[in-house]
C-alpha cells in the first residue's frame, strides 16, 4: 500500500451507493481517533495513522461488499519481557454490507458481516474493529532481540541439566528393537 494517501477517510459513508458505483477509497486514520484500539495496545506513536482502501462492489448475486486492506504501526508489549515491541499491523479483509441480523445470516460463509444503517456506515469504527481483530495473541520479540532471551537460555540449559539421561534401558521401545533382531 505504498501508493495510499495521507488524506483522511472519510469517517461515514453512504455504503450502498459507493457498492453500486464501484468507488475505491484510500486513506488514512489518526489513531489516537480509536479509543477501543489504542486501550489494546501497548501504546501508539504520536501522531501515527492506520493507512487503509475499501474498495466497494456489488457481487454477482448484487450483494454489496466492502474488500479492505489496512496497515498501522503500533508498539505492542512482548510477551516474554514485557517491554515495548514496534510491530505493523497488517488486515486483508471482505465484508459484507448488511442492515439487519437476517441479512447477515444469508451471506455466504467467506463474507463477514458488517452491519450498518441503510445510508450510513462509520468506516473507522469498521477499520478499528479489523485492526483488533489482527492482533497477536502473544506478541514476541525475535528471540534475539528480546531482553528475556538470555534468562530463558539459561533456564533452559539449566533444566536439561536436571534431567537424568535416559539410558536405553528405560526406553519403552527398546523391547520393540531386540524383537526386530531375533530370528525366529
Amino acid at each position: 500500500m505504498s501508493n495510499a494517501s495521507n488524506a483522511e477517510l472519510p469517517r461515514t459513508v453512504d455504503p450502498f451507493r459507493l457498492a453500486e458505483q464501484n468507488v475505491t477509497l484510500e486513506g488514512a486514520i489518526p489513531l489516537k481517533a480509536l479509543s477501543r484500539f489504542r486501550d489494546a495496545v501497548f501504546r501508539t506513536e504520536e501522531g501515527s495513522q492506520c493507512q487503509i482502501t475499501l474498495s466497494f462492489s456489488l457481487d454477482s448475486e448484487r450483494r454489496r461488499m466492502v474488500a479492505g486492506e489496512l496497515s498501522a504501526p503500533v508498539v505492542l508489549e512482548c510477551q516474554r519481557c514485557m517491554g515495548p515491541m514496534p510491530f505493523t499491523l497488517v488486515s486483508r479483509f471482505t465484508l459484507g454490507l448488511v442492515t439487519t441480523d437476517e441479512q447477515a445470516q444469508q451471506l455466504p460463509k467467506e463474507l463477514e458481516p458488517f452491519l450498518t444503517d441503510d445510508f450510513s456506515a462509520d468506516l473507522w469504527s469498521m477499520a478499528e474493529d479489523e485492526l483488533l481483530l489482527a492482533l497477536p495473541p502473544f506478541p514476541l520479540h525475535e528471540r534475539n532481540e528480546c531482553s528475556a532471551s538470555a534468562t530463558l537460555e539459561s533456564l533452559e540449559s539449566g533444566a536439561a541439566a536436571d534431567e537424568p539421561e535416559q539410558t536405553s534401558d528405560d526406553n519403552p521401545f527398546s523391547v520393540l528393537a531386540g524383537l526386530k533382531t531375533k530370528k525366529h
